[in-house]
């Protein structure tokens, strides 16, 4: 099993949360808000990843 492609998917999560995190604090968005677009992203790239196992 190839692992690199997860571990690039988690440092764009981590990419991806640092910057939705300064888009919150400009749009005023809720602690909720924001957690529901992680779990979104979360599952997205968790979908792509697994595309690319076959």
């Amino acid at each position: 099993m190839d692992w690199s492609g997860l571990i690039l998917l988690v440092f764009l999560a981590f990419l991806f949360a640092w910057l939705l995190n300064r888009i919150r604090r400009f749009f005023r968005l809720s602690n909720i808000a924001y957690a529901g677009v992680m779990i979104v992203f979360i599952i997205a790239m968790l979908l792509i990843w697994g595309q690319n196992l076959r």
